[in-house]
């Protein structure tokens, strides 16, 4: 197997608050330099909110980037994280949604859109979610939160009514997972 494509030079030509851009050149099959540009991040994690009653908590969260509300999962940046994922699963939680978990389960990870980035995310399942207290969402966030049933959430995954690529691929892996 190959072990890739030889490395002729590498920079870093931005960066910013939750990662940098890497600029490889590199000697393709063809014996000419060609660039790849990659966006390099520490990723994230996601947190499904499983109530004791059955259902998942979901946010409701306009995003800037698309000028729309979209249905989302609770979710954080490992940028500025250096302990345990499991702690800032529940930060994220408690942040986002204003709720506790009896029990947090990593239940996997994946890598979105390999081709231009190395975010790595991982996936938590939040045992017994309880909402404790109101939000307290970042300056820039707007979430609003909505218990929906296990069922519904599944449905909206697939059927593209989430449309957070993340999220939805989050509650797919996971539906083994929910008793439903």
């Amino acid at each position: 197997m190959n072990n890739g494509w030889p490395l002729v030079s590498r920079d870093y030509p931005f960066a910013y608050k939750l990662g940098r851009i890497r600029r490889d050149r590199i000697l393709g099959r063809d014996g000419q330099e060609h660039t790849h540009t990659i966006l390099e991040n520490a990723g994230a994690v996601y947190v499904i909110p499983l109530t004791c009653d059955g259902n998942i908590l979901l946010l409701r969260q306009f995003r800037q980037s698309l000028g729309a509300w979209g249905w989302e999962l609770p979710a954080g940046s490992r940028f500025d994280h250096h302990g345990d994922l499991h702690d800032l699963a529940a930060k994220e939680l408690r942040e986002e949604a204003g709720a506790t978990a009896a029990r947090i389960e990593h239940i996997g990870f994946f890598h979105d859109s390999v081709p231009i980035t190395t975010s790595r995310c991982d996936i938590y399942l939040a045992h017994d979610t309880v909402v404790e207290h109101a939000p307290t969402p970042g300056r820039t966030e707007l979430i609003d939160s909505y218990c929906v049933p296990i069922d519904r959430a599944l449905q909206m995954a697939r059927t593209g009514e989430i449309t957070d690529g993340r999220s939805a691929l989050c509650l797919l892996r996971a539906e083994k997972h929910l008793n439903h």
